[in-house]
């Protein structure tokens, strides 16, 4: 698959060190992002640029779409310059955004009528993963697609897993945030709870780093906490919409309806900063 030429759309912050990524590979990239400004720190390290999707699924063999929400998915399929605009035919097309699987099945059956394959492959991780290329990538698609688009997955992440058909990557992701939401709201109420008692929060942190319930998150977290630091590494917004997505589909447990609410009453007034800033919230 080096030989292939490939499309980047969505040059945000994991948008800009993933396609960075597969620079460093040796693919031939060609990016087209909306703000155009952002296209020149790729087209410093090598790669082309495209004036619309259409243009790009030209170029292109395989294209990788990185962005924020369902609408953005919907301007960049149906729009007057989107990719179904074209009419091209046996491209490969990977979602790695975290969407609804809803909109991954209708964009993938739309994809199919035109003679393209559609693979959802939402990642788990942070720019510092985006960065050493060790995300873990979960599809959903045919799993023939699956396999020739894999070389290329792989220099993104340390593990790529198809989980089963479309919209089956985008369910998994929703999980995996779900379970990132319960981490977040448990480890800031666990914090709230011992400073009420008299127990410092570095004192705390020790304690639980060194226990087993230690793990990468909480000390990273835990550090944010203690530095008074919520610039996003992961902004408390996503995980407010992707909370909303899990609930679309059906996510009703105690603790899912907890996290839910807390989240959701966050996010107004700290949904730019970062996924630990809730801590803020229960106090």
């Amino acid at each position: 698959m080096n030989n292939s030429k490939i499309g980047w759309i969505g040059l945000g912050k994991m948008g800009i060190p993933m396609s960075g990524q597969l620079l460093k590979a040796g693919f031939s990239i060609t990016v087209f992002n909306r703000s155009k400004e952002k296209e020149q720190d790729l087209k410093a390290l090598g790669a082309g640029i495209a004036d619309t999707p259409a243009d790009l699924i030209q170029q292109t063999d395989l294209i990788i779409i990185m962005v924020s929400d369902d609408k953005a998915i919907d301007a960049i399929f149906k729009g007057d310059q989107g990719i179904l605009s074209a009419g091209a035919i046996n491209k490969i097309i990977i979602n790695m955004s975290t969407v609804s699987p809803a909109i991954s099945r209708e964009i993938a059956d739309l994809c199919k009528k035109q003679g393209n394959y559609y693979l959802d492959a939402p990642v788990s991780g942070s720019v510092k993963q985006a960065e050493e290329g060790q995300l873990v990538i979960m599809v959903g698609g045919d799993d023939e697609i699956f396999h020739n688009a894999k070389p290329v997955l792989e220099k993104l992440g340390k593990l790529t897993l198809r989980v089963g058909e479309n919209g089956a990557g985008n369910t998994a992701k929703l999980a995996v945030n779900t379970l990132l939401a319960f981490h977040a709201q448990g480890l800031a109420e666990a914090i709230v709870f011992a400073n009420k008692n008299g127990i410092s929060t570095d004192d705390l942190l020790t304690i639980v780093n060194n226990s087993a319930l230690g793990n990468v998150f909480g000390k990273i977290k835990g550090e944010a906490i203690m530095n008074d630091n919520y610039q996003p590494a992961f902004a408390l917004k996503h995980i407010a919409k992707d909370l909303r997505l899990a609930k679309a589909e059906g996510l009703d447990t105690p603790l899912g309806k907890t996290v839910f609410q807390t989240f959701q009453e966050a996010e107004s007034a700290f949904g730019e900063q970062d996924i630990i800033s809730v801590i803020k919230q229960i106090r």
